[in-house]
């Protein structure tokens, strides 16, 4: 799906690498690890428990099929705040028939249900629901193998994430586009009609305003209505419907520098997820340094120019929230901004080293004794550079609790003001952000040029190819003269 947007942008866009090793599952109990050849995870499963071989098959063949079905999302995409009712109704239609095959495991959440749903579908051994011990519903159990089997595990080019921003910045450029960086929105203008007119914004302590016909906020909702609009415009039960909201967590990463490559320290390419076999689900999720699920990722073992030669960088993360400890013993709120006194340094220190010796006990490896230097980022830092609530490293949760309180929207009470990012669907990550770009894109187009929008829509919808896209003359030409920077 991301790659057919990044299509209609230029064919210049950094290609994507298949991940051989994805996931390395590690607690006291087991050690298994799931490739870009899910077979191999499943025989050596099957060895080590020879009386759940029928389950484990089960669990594989669903999750092969599942994984064949989710492709087809990716016609699927298009909001249905842009179809007309015909539209809607032939979209829910294709949209339920793709789901339907997972109903069943959808049911199944929590504590008791995952062990539930285990028990039922698949293998009643303890240990091996041990594998799942962090999961929060059967198809987070699933749907990784799924994934595995259509080989949807990519890394970026050489360079990382930020190549993206970086060849969409040039594009951006290359139509004599303006990019404003380091500058805050204070205000949404609009006029007596509620129709938006541009917003306020500031830099450096100076004031600046932009005008505009639309204006599109990819940002934390909450800010938006609430900080960025007067407190009259926006209902009080959507509000209260987005404080009702599920959100996921915040986090605490360490980022660290070492003075030698990862892997000599038993740290390879895939993601290592350490849990603990002795505690609940949602304990996973406590934030409790002691006792929440830890990833574990070397950006440079998938990456060799993301570290000087002979160096490498492993970045160690866990779920967290903001409350945590009084704040992470911030002093107070000022200008909304928390503050960050020597307690706050000095608490995120020694939480970061509790994190480290977890890792190294559990991994069998030394760490501490390589670090070059190490940067700490917590939930406070995350809410100070997003201003996203909470530090919400995404947004709302997909779930039936956030459909039903209709938190994901594109459409706002301010006309032609409309939202993207994660707050415009739920879930995230770069499929969630690429899919609410390209919807409130067609959003604006349907109005301003409704000849493109329906070239693009049926695009979007699976209905044409790229090809067809372009025979319509109707996008502007680009060069595609991106060259990586190193």
């Amino acid at each position: 799906m991301v790659t057919k947007i990044w299509k209609l942008i230029g064919n210049d866009y950094p290609k994507t690498i298949s991940m051989p090793n994805i996931h390395r599952f590690k607690s006291s109990q087991l050690d298994y690890t799931l490739t870009n050849k899910p077979d191999k995870l499943k025989e050596q499963l099957i060895k080590d428990f020879p009386h759940e071989k029928k389950g484990i098959d089960k669990l594989f063949k669903l999750a092969k099929k599942l994984g064949k079905t989710s492709t087809k999302f990716k016609d699927m995409i298009r909001t249905t705040e842009s179809m007309n009712l015909t539209e809607k109704i032939f979209h829910g239609l294709k949209v339920f028939k793709t789901i339907l095959p997972m109903i069943p495991y959808a049911m199944y959440s929590g504590d008791k249900g995952v062990t539930k749903g285990l028990n039922k579908y698949f293998f009643k051994d303890k240990k091996l629901h041990k594998l799942y011990s962090s999961e929060k519903d059967l198809l987070s159990c699933i749907f990784p193998i799924a994934w595995a089997y259509i080989d949807d595990y990519q890394m970026p080019i050489k360079g990382g994430g930020q190549t993206y921003p970086a060849w969409l910045k040039h594009i951006t450029e290359y139509f004599n586009n303006n990019i404003i960086t380091k500058a805050k929105v204070k205000k949404i203008i609009f006029d007596k009609n509620k129709t938006v007119n541009g917003v306020v914004y500031e830099k450096k302590g100076e004031t600046h305003s932009i005008k505009a016909k639309y204006v599109v906020a990819a940002c934390d909702v909450d800010t938006l209505y609430r900080k960025m609009l007067p407190n009259n415009i926006v209902s009080e039960k959507l509000l209260q419907n987005l404080d009702d909201a599920d959100l996921y967590y915040s986090g605490v990463t360490a980022s660290i520098a070492i003075n030698c490559h990862a892997k000599q320290l038993g740290i390879t390419d895939e993601l290592v997820s350490i849990t603990r076999d002795d505690i609940g689900r949602n304990e996973h999720e406590s934030g409790d340094p002691l006792k929440s699920a830890i990833s574990v990722i070397s950006p440079s073992e998938r990456d060799n120019s993301l570290a000087p030669k002979g160096n490498g960088t492993i970045n160690i993360y866990i779920p967290a929230s903001i409350e945590y400890n009084n704040y992470w013993q911030t002093d107070g709120l000022e200008n909304g901004e928390y503050i960050r006194g020597e307690a706050y340094k000095k608490h995120k220190k020694e939480f970061a080293q509790t994190l480290i010796k977890r890792v190294e006990k559990e991994l069998n490896i030394d760490i501490q004794s390589h670090i070059l230097f190490m940067d700490v980022s917590t939930p406070i830092t995350y809410y100070r550079y997003t201003a996203n609530k909470n530090g919400s490293i995404m947004g709302a949760r997909p779930g039936k609790k956030n459909m039903q309180l209709g938190v994901a929207h594109y459409k706002t009470p301010i006309k032609n003001l409309f939202l993207s990012g994660h707050w415009a669907e739920l879930g995230g990550g770069v499929p969630i952000a690429v899919q609410s770009a390209i919807n409130s894109t067609l959003l604006v187009l349907q109005k301003e040029k409704p000849k493109l929008f329906k070239v693009l829509a049926n695009y979007v919808d699976g209905k044409i190819s790229i090809n067809d896209v372009y025979k319509s003359k109707l996008l502007k030409e680009y060069d595609n003269s991106w060259i990586r920077k190193p």
